[in-house]
């Protein structure tokens, strides 16, 4: 499940400018306050759904809670990984410190208010800041870091997980797809940048890259 030698991965690079740039588009839309007629035209197709997802999603959301970082680093931890524990603890840093910078520059609220027809379910909040989804913003970032880590078709579970909380998010009536985008954008631009940082198994590493830093022992 792992390698022993360690890398800085050039496709972290791209993730994290990528996921900026991606944020920022995201942002400068969402930044009217309003809600267009093709992002609207989303919400309601997956807002209008059947009340009997209700439960279900209403505990998926859970997944994306702020406890989670510190349950994924106490875990790896656990696993002796302690690089992997060093990440999630940065992307929760990250998601703290970045969410609240995004919501001081794009002031939308939240679709309780911008959207007509909402169906707010399960005592989501119907006021505040909506545009990022924090739940999206660090659940992505986690799935970003916990995947190097990963072999298979095990790597496909926390991307499953990104999945459901972000159709949950928006079903549940907490965000507009926009919301959801920007966050799922930042959240990988912040496991990015956290892999740089502490660096990834060799394994997972891009084969050939050029320019990828020499392999180096490590202790986890």
């Amino acid at each position: 499940m792992g390698s022993d030698r360690l890398v800085r991965r050039r496709s972290d690079g791209i993730a994290a400018v990528a996921g900026f740039a991606v944020l920022v588009t995201c942002g400068l839309i969402a930044r009217s306050g309003t809600v267009g007629d093709a992002e609207r035209s989303v919400f309601e197709a997956i807002n209008g759904l059947p009340e009997g997802l209700e439960p279900v999603m209403h505990q998926a959301q859970f997944l994306g809670v702020l406890a989670i970082g510190p349950v994924v680093a106490l875990i790896a931890l656990a696993l002796r990984r302690y690089r992997l524990a060093a990440a999630a603890a940065l992307v929760t840093v990250f998601k703290l410190v970045g969410e609240r910078i995004v919501w001081k520059v794009v002031d939308r609220e939240r679709p309780g208010v911008t959207e007509p027809n909402a169906i707010v379910r399960g005592g989501t909040d119907t006021d505040g800041v909506s545009f990022v989804s924090g739940h999206v913003v660090l659940v992505t970032g986690l799935a970003w870091v916990i995947t190097p880590y990963l072999r298979g078709r095990w790597r496909i579970i926390p991307w499953f997980v990104v999945a459901l909380v972000c159709f949950a998010r928006i079903y549940l009536g907490a965000h507009n797809p926009l919301d959801v985008l920007g966050g799922f954008a930042l959240g990988v631009a912040i496991g990015a940048i956290a892999n740089l940082l502490v660096k990834v198994p060799a394994a997972a590493a891009d084969t050939e890259e050029p320019g990828r830093e020499a392999p180096a022992p490590s202790s986890g």
